[in-house]
């Protein structure tokens, strides 16, 4: 809630004690939760079609989009990821989750946030993106 809303929803409340006016509340109340309604569609919305999108760049990528689409699962609950973490979901050695990795990045769905040569993290940026507007 911005400091405006905030405010508004505040003096409401207040005006409630002083006036007695529950009605000017409950409606100002139902704004707010139509507006976070409206929100949560939204976002809803764009997850559908990111998956949709994801899904058609992983379509094309032969025999290791299996284990993309395993990865791609877990980062919708789990939006930064690490090598190790795409080796357990692949069940694969190092080697190939560092294949699948560069993959996914070339594909741009994950991008790689440490700037480091080990311990690498690698972010769903378009999901987490989803949630900030």
């Amino acid at each position: 809630m911005d400091n405006y809303a905030s405010g508004l929803y505040y003096d409401n409340l207040m005006r409630v004690r002083t006036h007695h006016d529950l009605n000017q509340w409950f409606k100002i109340f139902l704004t707010g939760v139509i507006e976070t309604a409206r929100n949560g569609v939204k976002t809803f919305d764009g997850i559908l079609h990111l998956q949709k999108e994801i899904d058609g760049k992983l379509k094309d990528i032969g025999a290791r989009s299996g284990d993309a689409y395993k990865v791609v699962q877990y980062l919708y609950s789990h939006p930064i990821i690490e090598a190790q973490k795409v080796s357990e979901i692949t069940g694969k050695t190092m080697r190939p989750a560092y294949n699948l990795i560069k993959v996914l990045e070339e594909l741009d769905i994950i991008t790689e946030i440490t700037g480091a040569q080990r311990g690498r993290l690698y972010l769903f940026q378009e999901y987490v993106n989803l949630f900030n507007d």
